[in-house]
């Protein structure tokens, strides 16, 4: 066997390699096509090999791709900094920027202490978060994630900031039902904080949809309001984690749009390049920076690459190319379309338990038993067999967590924007026979011996 050297996710495993990628098709080197059903990450939201932002690469290249933050600064970061400010829910918002979606919501967690301890307030320096989240995987990003399998190996080193419940109608962890409940998932934050004493509490971290931890969870009407009051009247601040919803994924440029919620902190990445660039961004509202001006005028935190030139010119083209094609719309028309295929695919899949989700950011849960909502018993890698057998057909779609603490399977479909409905009806029939496939391979003796 040949002697590797690279570092990938399974390493036994054999991954094909990619030669080029066109709107939403990658191709690799036996010239087999894939449609991005899961834009990779939740990433390409534009689709790959588009001129304007290769152009825009080449033309930012020809005058300068680093400098360091603390010598210069750069007109690529200065407008994209403005324009992400302008796009933002309220639009007087500061940018950091950083490499990661991790690092993002690490940064909003580090900024929203560093507020706290300029007013005086040394003691407020915890950040909780729900108990089905993901937020990055580095250590502090990785302390407010619920993701269970993301926590488990690195369990004694992490915090233990993920307490309260998420909106889940689907399956309730307070076994109750919308509306009914008068949203008793939101009031779980108003106890969480009661037990740890607001005044140890910086602030509360959530995704608008929560994305890998649930696959496109979306919450109830009025949950982010009364969240957002919760917070306000505890003096807490709020983070929007929008790594994964921001940037026209739900049909909105911001995920929090559709709950009318300005939050205090905002966590960017993956959609704000596009995948052309490693880039990604903490906002931070006027007021949390306002004791930080006032007191030592520096965060503590950056990076090698924070605010790069390269990336930043990379980002401005993807925004404008956003705007240009009217990518929100189109992000919400064909998510959409695409919502309504595989609702259909449900009634027809005995296994697909709930369908959810908001613009191209969509989902399916599985389970063995629709009427009580039985999730397949983890041994049987129900979620790893479907991701694998559309791979084999030339699909990709996006793994995620099911059930309540990570015990459940369900995938993540999230095409690029730019997706036409004649690749989406593409998509859905070869995810319906993949699912099929795997329902024939789950035997009932396979079932009863896990």
């Amino acid at each position: 066997m040949k002697r590797e050297h690279l570092i990938k996710p399974v390493l036994d495993h054999h991954y094909p390699t990619i030669q080029y990628g066109k709107g939403v098709f990658l191709y690799d080197d036996q010239d087999k096509a894939y449609i991005d059903a899961s834009s990779g990450a939740v990433t390409a939201g534009i689709g790959h090999g588009v001129q304007e932002i290769i152009d825009a690469m080449l033309e930012q290249a020809g005058k300068v791709s680093f400098v360091y933050r603390s010598q210069f600064t750069s007109e690529p970061a200065e407008k994209l900094a403005k324009k992400l400010s302008d796009l933002a829910p309220g639009n007087d918002y500061w940018a950091f920027f950083v490499n990661s979606g991790s690092e993002a919501t690490e940064t909003a967690m580090k900024i929203a202490i560093q507020h706290w301890q300029e007013k005086g307030r040394q003691g407020k320096n915890k950040v909780i978060s729900r108990r089905m989240s993901y937020h990055g995987i580095t250590m502090g990003a990785l302390s407010m994630s619920g993701h269970v399998l993301r926590r488990r190996r690195f369990i004694p080193l992490l915090e233990d900031f993920p307490v309260v419940v998420p909106p889940y109608c689907y399956r309730c962890p307070l076994n109750k039902t919308y509306p009914e409940c008068k949203l008793a998932c939101a009031d779980d934050l108003e106890t969480a904080i009661k037990r740890i004493g607001a005044e140890h509490i910086a602030a509360f971290i959530a995704e608008p949809i929560i994305g890998a931890a649930g696959g496109a969870i979306v919450p109830p009407e009025g949950y982010y309001k009364r969240i957002k009051e919760i917070c306000e009247r505890n003096e807490i601040l709020f983070i929007a984690d929008e790594v994964m919803t921001g940037i026209a994924r739900t049909g909105a440029m911001f995920g929090m749009e559709h709950y009318g919620v300005e939050p205090d902190l905002i966590a960017l990445g993956k959609g704000m390049s596009a995948g052309y660039t490693p880039m990604a961004a903490t906002l931070t509202k006027d007021h949390v920076m306002e004791p930080i001006l006032q007191g030592s005028k520096s965060i503590m935190s950056g990076h090698t690459y924070s605010a790069n030139p390269q990336s930043a010119a990379v980002s401005l083209a993807v925004l404008a190319y956003i705007e240009k094609h009217q990518l929100v719309r189109e992000a919400e028309i064909k998510g959409s379309y695409l919502l309504g295929k595989m609702r259909q695919m449900a009634d027809q899949i005995e296994i697909i338990g709930d369908v959810r989700g908001q613009g191209l950011l969509l989902a399916m849960e599985f389970v063995s038993d629709r009427t009580d909502k039985l999730p397949f018993p983890s041994g049987l890698g129900v979620t790893s067999r479907i991701v694998e057998k559309a791979f084999q057909k030339g699909l990709l779609v996006y793994p995620a967590a099911g059930a309540v603490d990570g015990v459940g399977d369900a995938i993540i479909l999230a095409p690029p924007f730019v997706i036409t409905e004649e690749e989406i009806d593409q998509l859905v029939r070869i995810l319906d026979e993949s699912i099929r496939e795997v329902m024939a391979q789950v035997t009932r003796s396979e079932l009863e011996e896990i």
